[in-house]
């Protein structure tokens, strides 16, 4: 059934989003998925920033994912699968040698997303809202 422009949607969370936005048009729901990834890149190239870099893969590894209800940043990778030792701390090496201060709270990821994470709740309310007047929901909560 298509909507018309009277029809009143209302939205409760990212998953009634999803489901709204399907029913509009069937293209529309996975502009959710790109609209979080533009929410979080500004964290991802922060987190970049910092990451030490020797040949510069694990500072590629940082990258912005989302599906269409969670937006999270990925690092590490099959080239970079020290990222975590980087980040975290911890022995590894030949006979766990090598030692690095380990930090539950991490050095890049943690610390910057807790730096920023007023900033990045703004970044995603305002790309969701963003989605749901461009596509002519009612946007009243916000």
């Amino acid at each position: 059934m298509a909507l018309i422009p009277q029809d009143a949607v209302q939205v409760k969370g990212l998953r009634e989003l999803q489901a709204s936005l399907k029913a509009i048009d069937g293209e529309a729901q996975k502009e959710l998925r790109v609209a979080l990834n533009a929410a979080i890149e500004d964290l991802a190239e922060a987190v970049r920033r910092k990451v030490p870099s020797q040949s510069g893969k694990a500072r590629a590894s940082v990258k912005a994912a989302s599906g269409q209800r969670e937006a999270r940043i990925k690092a590490g990778s099959a080239k970079a699968p020290y990222y975590p030792w980087l980040d975290f701390g911890g022995k590894v090496g030949k006979n766990r040698s090598v030692d690095r201060k380990f930090k539950p709270e991490g050095r890049y990821l943690y610390p910057t997303y807790k730096a920023k994470r007023g900033e990045v709740l703004e970044r995603v309310a305002d790309q969701i809202f963003g989605l749901i007047e461009k596509h002519g929901l009612d946007a009243s909560g916000r």
